[in-house]
Formats: C-alpha cells, sequence, structure tokens
C-alpha cells in the first residue's frame, strides 16, 4: 500500500443505459465475453424483456424481479480453505457484499447456460424466473454452499 495517496480499489462501472441499475450494469460486464459488450447487452435485456412480460410490470416490474433473484441467490457464508498442522480444514466465512454479488450472478449465469432453451437470453429469462419461485440451479448452489458452512461450522474457531 501506498504511503501518500489511499487507492481507490472498487471501479466504478456506472449503470446500464435503459434501466439505470447498477446490478444490471455489472451482469452485462459478467455476461459479456471477449470485450463483446453490445451482444451481451442484447442477451440481458431480452432476459429481462421475457421475465418483465411473464412477471407483469413493464421494465420497471422486470428491473424489480431481477434485483430480488439477485438478493435470493446471494450466500451469506463460504467456506475457506485454511492449513492447520497438516490438514487442510474448511472453515465457514462471512462473505463481503462485494464478494456476494459476484458470486450471485456468477451462479446465475453458469445456471442458465447449462439449461436447453433456444438462446441465452431465454435461458438467463427462465433460470430467474425458477429463482423467483425458490428453485433453479443458481439456488441449489447457494443452498449447497450455506450447507457445507452448517457441516464445517466444528472448524470455525480457526478463524483467526
Amino acid at each position: 500500500m501506498p504511503r501518500r495517496k489511499s487507492v481507490s480499489l472498487v471501479r466504478d462501472i456506472g449503470v446500464d443505459d435503459r434501466f439505470k441499475s447498477a446490478i444490471i450494469q455489472k451482469m452485462i460486464n459478467c455476461v459479456m465475453e471477449r470485450g463483446k459488450k453490445s451482444i451481451a447487452r442484447r442477451v440481458v435485456y431480452e432476459a429481462l424483456d421475457i421475465l418483465g412480460k411473464k412477471i407483469g410490470g413493464g421494465d420497471a416490474g422486470a428491473c424489480e424481479a431481477f434485483e430480488k433473484a439477485v438478493a435470493k441467490v446471494k450466500p451469506a457464508v463460504e467456506v475457506r480453505p485454511r492449513r492447520v498442522g497438516g490438514s487442510v480444514y474448511q472453515i465457514p466465512s462471512e462473505v463481503r457484499t462485494s464478494r456476494a454479488l459476484a458470486l450471485a450472478l456468477r451462479w446465475i449465469i453458469r445456471a442458465a447456460a447449462v439449461r436447453s432453451d433456444k438462446t441465452m437470453g431465454k435461458r438467463l429469462a427462465s433460470e430467474l424466473i425458477e429463482i423467483s419461485e425458490g428453485r433453479g440451479n443458481a439456488m441449489k448452489k447457494r443452498t449447497d454452499v450455506h450447507k457445507m458452512a452448517e457441516s464445517n461450522r466444528a472448524f470455525s474457531h480457526y478463524s483467526w
């Protein structure tokens, strides 16, 4: 760390053009591959259009439903490996809010990618709809992480 100036570790990514939401902009950046941002925007906006039609309420309803779905998938705890005396323990620890958001978006995109719909926008929309109903592979991943942390709770005293 420098002695004179403080370092800004968090880079401002701004908000997206259509919904004016920072979370949707982060989702677009996570979907983007090889710098093709216009394609990523098209995919995410297609998913949000489908979500808005299913739920109702237009753009505002779609944005709100998307943010609720992401909030449902965010993990509260995770396990981190720590080497103690020759053996490696999985130690549960709390997740920072920025990491929780990054993990949630990553899990949603991966769960949507393995689905069998025609386009990525439709896959993403169906995954978001299932998350809002409490199902889906991203929700399963979150419950698996929480179960792992709960089962390794006995090792939490190693987290110093």
